[in-house]
């Protein structure tokens, strides 16, 4: 009886032994057959042109974030705005998120709108440039600087020398007699200086544009522009190369539903400002405003 369920042992052993290696091997089997749940991470490469501006680095890494969770690879492309149309023009850069409209960046788009597309505005604000001073400032009107010139050390602090407001400004410059030097630099470069004067109760004229977190930061007003050499207010357009369509036409109907408040990028823009890095700051904004993000998406 003894060898007998000895017997039976064995043979339950070597059956439940088959079983369990049967069932490692189905498993596996299965794991090899079935649909990569990650099969669409990778739909592709997008490559998004910036110039360093405040509101085109909040919404370029937005969308960087944006596009990377639904499976793209997106590398965003710092460059002044001439090299950056140039590049959007060649289908280099992809797509390029703050066109100013139909003022500052007329001459690249005449130039190359043959090979552009746009996808319309997305900025639900209104959209200007012009000279900038604080509000201690007590005159009104770019017309008054010449008389205030040593205030301002003769000279208006720019950004980087391709940029539409910087050609404007030296249309202003020359419209009203100014004789200033147009300083030459970066946003960043710009908004220190801003901000050592504005600590010290300086006078200082900048380049200055909306939306921008400077407005929120510090008490500002532009200088009236009786000559109009700023133009009107304007719009910010999503411009892209004219193939990127047939690429991925799924990106761009998701881009042509993009709208933003002040508020908004008024807000996304104040992370960064507050210290987080861009991209930290996109996740932490798509968090916070999760709803509005996918009506972009849906």
């Amino acid at each position: 009886m003894n060898k007998l369920n000895k017997g039976w042992r064995k043979l339950l052993g070597f059956v439940l032994m088959s079983v369990i290696v049967l069932s490692f091997m189905a498993s596996c089997s299965n794991t090899n057959q079935q649909p990569n749940n990650n099969a669409d991470a990778d739909k592709g490469e997008i490559k998004i042109g910036y110039v360093n501006w405040a509101e085109c680095v909040a919404v370029s890494n937005l969308w960087q974030v944006i596009l990377e969770d639904k499976g793209y690879q997106v590398e965003l492309i710092q460059l002044d705005a001439a090299p950056l149309f140039v590049g959007l023009n060649k289908g280099d850069v992809d797509f390029f998120m703050d066109a100013w409209l139909p003022i500052t960046h007329e001459t690249y788009w005449n130039e190359y709108k043959d090979n552009l597309e746009d996808y319309g505005v997305w900025y639900e604000g209104e959209a200007k440039i012009g000279v900038v001073v604080p509000n201690y400032v007590t005159i009104d009107s770019i017309n008054q600087l010449k008389d205030e010139a040593a205030k301002f050390d003769n000279k208006i602090i720019g950004i980087d020398p391709g940029a539409g407001i910087m050609k404007a400004s030296e249309k202003a410059n020359e419209s009203y007699g100014l004789g200033f030097e147009i300083v030459q630099g970066s946003e960043a470069a710009m908004m220190a200086a801003m901000d050592k004067a504005y600590g010290k109760n300086e006078w200082i004229a900048i380049t200055g544009w909306s939306p921008h977190w400077m407005f929120a930061k510090y008490d500002l007003k532009y200088l009236e522009d009786p000559n109009g050499d700023f133009g009107e207010a304007e719009e910010l357009h999503i411009l892209a190369n004219k193939d990127f369509s047939s690429k991925q036409a799924g990106v761009v109907d998701v881009l042509k539903k993009f709208k933003m408040t002040d508020a908004q990028i008024g807000s996304l823009e104040a992370l960064i400002n507050e210290g987080m890095e861009p991209k930290d700051a996109a996740k932490k904004w798509i968090e916070d405003n999760r709803d509005l993000v996918e009506g972009w998406l849906n």
